[in-house]
């Protein structure tokens, strides 16, 4: 529950951070989330021993300190802290943008451009995609990004405030980088894609 917080803060701080994405989009230098794969990189390689335990030990070194300090900050500017949090945490606008860039050279009749930019947001190969393949492709993607860009984000934001939209995104950001079944991930990385 959200102690000193009238019963409009959440709505209009999610209102505001969502307009924050649609006006500004993800920040191009020194995201939080380009710092955050770096540090989840750099723990994956100390602490990559090819077993669960030290996938759940790796997990909770890179998402808990995080959301303990939002917790923690939350009841000294709750507004302000929903907001940072949730606009970090949602990239509706960058999947627009990425949607976009599929569409544009695919409506020119730019295949091999539009099999490119598809390329760059799924995980599968697409130079040999027709027109069809390529939007379908592309439609796939977009639907399925959205629930980590925006729905999963303001679920967690919903029940949690900032800190619950940050623990989304960190714990989805980790799956998206040790969530494979390889031989170097799949006990490892076996917690994140939990």
């Amino acid at each position: 529950m959200n102690i000193g917080f009238d019963v409009f803060s959440m709505p209009l701080a999610a209102l505001l951070a969502v307009l924050l994405d649609r006006l500004f989009g993800e920040v191009k230098r020194w995201h939080p989330l380009v710092g955050f794969g770096n540090l989840a990189g750099a723990i994956e390689k100390k602490l990559n021993q090819r077993n669960l335990l030290a996938g759940v030990v790796a997990w909770l070194l890179a998402v808990a300190p995080w959301v303990v300090l939002a917790f923690w900050l939350r009841p000294y500017a709750p507004f302000v802290v929903d907001v940072v949090l949730l606009y970090f945490a949602l990239g509706a606008q960058s999947l627009c943008e990425h949607a976009e860039a599929i569409a544009q050279p695919l409506q020119a009749g730019r295949l091999d451009e539009a099999r490119q930019r598809v390329g760059w947001i799924v995980s599968r190969e697409t130079s040999a995609l027709d027109e069809s393949g390529v939007a379908k492709a592309g439609v796939e993607s977009v639907l399925e990004n959205g629930n980590d860009a925006i729905f999963g984000a303001l679920f967690w934001f919903a029940l949690l405030g900032g800190p619950g939209a940050l623990f989304f995104r960190l714990a989805n950001t980790l799956d998206a980088m040790w969530g494979y079944r390889t031989k170097r991930f799949n006990l490892f990385g076996r917690p994140a894609a939990r």
